[in-house]
């Protein structure tokens, strides 16, 4: 398996990504092409080239358009990547998330619907959690 496959998306990040920190709260329209982390609170819609981090402590409502999207925290509205979307244990998402490939960590609660526009078949991975007993 090629290396990069494994990679995740932040660790692919390059550069400081523009921070919306905790306690902030933007409305209105975002673009840009450099990397976003949210920690804070965002009403509005978004066009970004590269990647979005969405924080433990951070809340989205309205549609993201983004390269690759990471959600840990809460996002009401619809996701829309060009590449991936990483889905952790902590994330909440109620709309459609569509992406080439996502990835959803036990835990995850996403109520809407989710569709690949990558592969057809699904992609092999590695489980490096142990069995219990």
């Amino acid at each position: 398996m090629n290396e990069t496959r494994r990679r995740r998306i932040r660790d692919r990040s390059s550069g400081t990504a523009t921070l919306v920190s905790e306690g902030c709260r933007i409305t209105g329209v975002i673009t840009g092409d450099c990397d976003f982390q949210v920690n804070g609170e965002v009403e509005g819609d978004c066009e970004i080239d590269s990647n979005l981090m969405l924080a433990k402590s951070g809340l989205w409502k309205g549609t993201i358009r983004a390269g690759n999207v990471i959600v840990s925290g809460h996002v009401e509205g619809d996701i829309y990547a060009s590449g991936n979307v990483e889905i952790t244990d902590t994330a909440r998402i109620t709309g459609t998330v569509s992406a080439e490939a996502i990835a959803v960590a036990e835990g995850a609660v996403v109520e809407g619907m989710m569709k690949t526009t990558g592969q057809s078949k699904p992609m092999e991975f590695i489980e490096k959690r142990q069995p219990e007993g």
